[in-house]
């Protein structure tokens, strides 16, 4: 799945943060696969300013491979989001891609 950098880091903080072991490990192969590497970190330039992150505005998309599981976990949460109603606009292009 094609995902920008913003889909990236919502779905970072969208993963579980508790489960049984077999989640968790799923879920940290998951950040591993979402994460940023060196040289998108120089492009982007990362900053924090008070409590957001920005970046270089950069188009960098990413294939990222999820499995069923973590798909699943995702889509649940987005869901929640929405029966909550709790999604925001940044939401908006993750719930299409997880729940359609």
């Amino acid at each position: 799945m094609q995902l920008t950098v913003l889909e990236r880091l919502l779905l970072l903080n969208l993963l579980p943060k508790e489960g049984d072991f077999t989640t968790i490990k799923l879920v940290r192969q998951a950040r591993e696969a979402l994460s940023f590497n060196e040289e998108e970190h120089k492009k982007l330039n990362f900053r924090q300013e008070g409590d957001q992150t920005i970046w270089n505005p950069v188009n960098i998309m990413k294939e990222v491979k999820l499995g069923d599981l973590m798909v699943e976990k995702i889509t649940e949460a987005l869901k929640k989001k929405n029966d909550d109603k709790k999604l925001r606009e940044d939401d908006f292009s993750l719930y299409e891609k997880f729940v359609g």
